[in-house]
């Protein structure tokens, strides 16, 4: 049975991708929660578990096979499953899929740093800096492109649930918590993604989670 360890379900962005992709594969496994950042943190992640990925999470065992960072498992599951479970068919599709995903994984680093994943809140909202607007903007235009082009009848970027809405279901959280200035196109596409039953199984597995991680809080407006 594969084995998946994961960070907090509340804040850990690059856990949900990777967790979306295994629960995309239709593969048994067992799941991991690991609290990040507490008073085991540092020897935890020096564990035989870990190590392949520094420890960083998330990271899948697959028997002696093992596989971290999402978009590698992403790969790696798609080869071991049914690739159309993660990509479109169309070669055209595929292709931008496969750079909007990649794309996801290498960029929009100020609206990483400036809106920290936190599934459990949602805040008044505030004026985004220019570096984050300027990344919203990018990736409404990735969003409308991938809808007009490739979405069809589908609620999904490209129809079909696949990876590359599991590299942006962070991304969407985000947004939502923060309450930031998206496009009106995108709102029935960010609540399908929501509303998906594996997003409300992750939603609801951090609402049930005890632990807060300060740095990843902010205090309300008006508190």
């Amino acid at each position: 049975m594969l084995k998946l360890f994961i960070g907090n379900k509340a804040y850990s962005s690059w856990s949900l991708r990777g967790w979306l992709a295994v629960r995309q594969s239709g593969l048994p496994f067992e799941e991991n929660v690991v609290p990040l950042y507490d008073q085991d943190w540092d020897k935890r992640r020096e564990g035989d578990e870990f190590a392949p990925s520094s420890g960083k999470v998330p990271i899948l065992w697959d028997g002696d096979v093992v596989v971290w960072d999402s978009l590698a498992i992403i790969e790696y599951l798609a080869e071991k499953t049914d690739r159309k479970l993660f990509w479109p068919e169309d070669e055209a599709a595929r292709a931008m899929a496969r750079s909007m995903s990649a794309e996801m994984h290498s960029s929009f680093a100020a609206l990483r740093r400036e809106h920290s994943m936190n599934i459990r809140q949602i805040y008044q909202p505030q004026p985004p800096s220019p570096e984050v607007t300027h990344d919203i903007t990018r990736i409404m235009q990735l969003w409308a492109e991938a809808r007009a082009r490739f979405g069809g009848d589908g609620q999904f970027l490209f129809g079909d649930f696949g990876a590359a809405d599991m590299m942006f279901a962070p991304v969407i959280t985000r947004f939502i918590t923060y309450q930031l200035p998206i496009a009106r196109f995108a709102e029935p596409y960010m609540q399908a993604v929501i509303n998906h039953p594996f997003m409300q199984d992750w939603i609801a597995g951090a609402q049930e989670e005890d632990w807060v991680i300060e740095k990843f809080e902010r205090t309300p407006q008006g508190a």
